[in-house]
């Protein structure tokens, strides 16, 4: 059967990616289940193409697709950090939170996980908001000054007092501390299994932990990987700038 043909309940349940993606459009998965994707596009007049194109484009990527960012430089990479901490709280967490909140208090019992999440999971969003905007004031700005320095649009005595109050790998070993910020959550859902299997919006919540839990896995593996080293050399090519600025005056 034709995609656009087929119920919002169907297509979600074939891949539980797709309740995401629809939610994006203004789609509530569960507030439709009985609607064709047409029937749900002409309602809310979207472009059927481009939510058709949307939902393939994640059948065939699967939200897993490799980023090679070794080549890049610096400030690509941060911004490219910025954009996905731009995504985590403006529309994974908000999902998740949303489908969370819609979850039928007779799944207390059967997964009793569900009630600890309830409590649990506020809390998590509000230290990871935290402490995604205090990665971004401090250690993303005290990188790109770094650069600055570097391409003379800071003076050294500007960098010098910085670099009394930062360092990099000081930022490094604080960061493998939060690597792991989705432990409490897998404890609690006994690493996201679903014990009633026939539901279809707690199917789609545990998916998007899970989901959720990969990104950060990617996130913090660039992070340690690729912006981390070369901040480390950053920092080491502005030292010896300003060793050279002292020796030759």
């Amino acid at each position: 059967m034709e995609i656009i043909h087929r119920k919002i309940e169907d297509l979600v349940g074939e891949n539980l990616i797709f309740a995401s993606v629809l939610y994006y459009f203004g789609i509530k998965f569960y507030d439709y289940s009985e609607k064709t994707l047409k029937q749900v596009c002409d309602e809310k007049q979207l472009d059927i193409q481009k939510v058709i194109k949307s939902l393939e484009s994640v059948r065939k990527n699967d939200h897993q697709a490799s980023i090679k960012l070794v080549s890049y430089p610096i400030e690509l990479i941060i911004e490219y950090l910025k954009h996905t901490h731009y995504l985590f709280i403006k529309q994974k967490l908000p999902f998740i939170a949303r489908l969370l909140e819609n979850i039928d208090e007779k799944h207390f019992h059967t997964n009793n996980f569900v009630e600890d999440l309830k409590i649990v999971f506020p809390l998590f969003v509000q230290d990871f908001i935290v402490h995604i905007y205090e990665e971004e004031d401090t250690l993303f700005n005290y990188i790109l000054h770094l650069k600055k320095a570097l391409q003379g649009e800071i003076t050294p005595s500007v960098i010098y007092y910085q670099m009394e109050k930062h360092s990099i790998q000081k930022y490094a070993m604080e960061h493998e501390q939060h690597d792991d910020e989705m432990q409490g959550i897998r404890k609690i859902t006994q690493n996201y299994k679903c014990h009633n299997s026939d539901d279809l919006p707690l199917r789609v919540l545990i998916s998007e932990l899970e989901n959720f839990d990969k990104e950060l896995v990617i996130h913090a593996n660039v992070e340690n990987n690729v912006l981390f080293p070369k901040a480390m050399q950053l920092e080491a090519d502005v030292k010896k700038w300003m060793a050279d600025k002292v020796k030759f005056n």
